[in-house]
Parts: structure tokens; C-alpha cells; sequence
């Protein structure tokens, strides 16, 4: 029987939404943007409260920039359960974006 992750349902569903959709449409169309800020700034890409909290994402996705709410914001106001889900998406999503780009920005994936 192989593993099967439990099924945990968000709480705060506008707001992660809010934070997912935005995330997704930059690491779908401006992936090299992204990865060039963090670059610029010395994060990691494993580090979404640290990212958030630089503005990033607002910086990068004008439907979030218009809302008026920030990433940190957005990501703040969820409760823990959907913070680690969140943290979930975001981890699995960076793993699929392009090799070329992941390897032009290896070391935001370097852990030291």
C-alpha cells in the first residue's frame, strides 16, 4: 500500500488563494525576475517567509500589487495548518520550474 498524504482543508481560503494564485503566476511567467531578486538579495528559494517579507511577490504580480495586500500579509493572517500547506505548494512548485533557469540560478537552491 503505498503512502498517502492526509487530506487537511485550508481555513482562510480567500486569503491562500489570494497568496497561491499570486506565486503561481510568477513562477509561470516571471520565473527569471523572481529568481534574479532573490539572487540580488542573497535568499534562498526555500525560504517563502523570508521572500514574502522582502515584498517580492508584490513587487513581481501586479493582480497581488493592486489588491493592495502584501505577500507577508496574506501569508500572516493564515493560520499555521494553511502556512504549511502553503509552504507545501510553493516547495513542490519550485521544483518544476524550468532546468535551464534552475540551473542559470543554482544558488538560491543551495542550502549553504
Amino acid at each position: 500500500m503505498a503512502y498517502q498524504q492526509a487530506q487537511i482543508a485550508v481555513t482562510k481560503t480567500e486569503e491562500f488563494e489570494q497568496l497561491k494564485s499570486a506565486l503561481e503566476r510568477i513562477l509561470s511567467g516571471a520565473a527569471e525576475k523572481f529568481y534574479g531578486k532573490l539572487q540580488n538579495r542573497g535568499l534562498n528559494v526555500r525560504e517563502l517567509e523570508k521572500i514574502a517579507a522582502a515584498g517580492i511577490p508584490e513587487a513581481l504580480d501586479s493582480a497581488l500589487a493592486k489588491s493592495g495586500k502584501k505577500a507577508r500579509q496574506l501569508y500572516e493572517s493564515l493560520t499555521l495548518s494553511d502556512q504549511a500547506l502553503m509552504r507545501e505548494f510553493y516547495l513542490e512548485r519550485i521544483e518544476r520550474v524550468d532546468v535551464k533557469i534552475r540551473e542559470k540560478y543554482r544558488k538560491v537552491y543551495q542550502y549553504y
